[in-house]
């Protein structure tokens, strides 16, 4: 049933809808501290990056400012998390599919630990993926590879038999640089051209493609509702 034993998935615009959340958060802490605007489509650009890294790039003559960006964004976006997060439709019923059929499941994200538990908590996914790699788990952070081969390393597999689901081209990037096969899902913050641009394995636009290529055209199993 399963086409790979181990399946990774990012987590913002990939198995939870943050990306609303996350331009907003980034809009208020960027006018709040800096007195900055940017177009929600650089910021949506960022999606997939390390916060601090992100705001170290766009602004290197605000190095100073950099950990105060960092402050204001994360206490804004704690502070509308759970009413602005969203589930992406069936995203809960194929990674229970997944579990149910046998996959090794875990979760590879520029997020710091804590806050993406969170977002795992609020879409009810906590219960399914028992591999969480968070930000300060590596000193690089994706496009390298050191996240990935983390969560390999935690589950004690080769990364040639693993795939990482994810939205954005940093997510494609560090697959390839792991040694291991990538999905691209055009529904996050990515843009599908771009995401087709890095030639992933495949590139899916909803969830039910995604389930056929991870479970081999299997029905779902799931019958319970989300």
């Amino acid at each position: 049933m399963l086409r790979w034993p181990v399946v990774l998935f990012d987590l913002d615009g990939t198995l939870a809808d943050t990306v609303d959340l996350i331009v907003a958060s980034y809009e208020y802490a960027l006018a709040r501290v800096l007195d900055a605007e940017l177009p929600p489509a650089e910021l949506r650009s960022w999606i997939g990056r390390p916060l601090r890294a992100a705001v170290v790039d766009a602004f290197p003559d605000r190095a100073g400012d950099v950990e105060e960006v960092v402050r204001v964004y994360r206490e804004w976006n704690l502070a509308h998390h759970d009413e602005m997060i969203r589930e992406i439709p069936g995203a809960r019923e194929l990674v229970t599919d997944l579990e149910a059929a046998g996959a090794r499941l875990g979760v590879v994200t520029a997020k710091i630990a804590h806050t993406a538990d969170l977002g795992l908590r609020a879409t009810g996914l906590h219960l399914h993926i028992p591999v969480l790699a968070g930000a300060e788990q590596t000193a690089r952070h994706k496009p390298d590879p050191d996240p990935l081969l983390h969560a390999c390393g935690v589950l004690g597999v080769d990364p040639a038999g693993c795939v990482y689901v994810g939205d954005s081209v940093y997510d494609l990037q560090a697959a390839r640089a792991a040694g291991m096969p990538a999905i691209g899902v055009s529904w996050g913050a990515g843009r599908r051209e771009d995401l087709m641009a890095e030639e992933p394995w495949a590139v899916v636009d909803d969830v039910d493609a995604l389930r056929v290529l991870l479970l081999r055209d299997t029905p779902q199993l799931s019958s319970r509702p989300a």
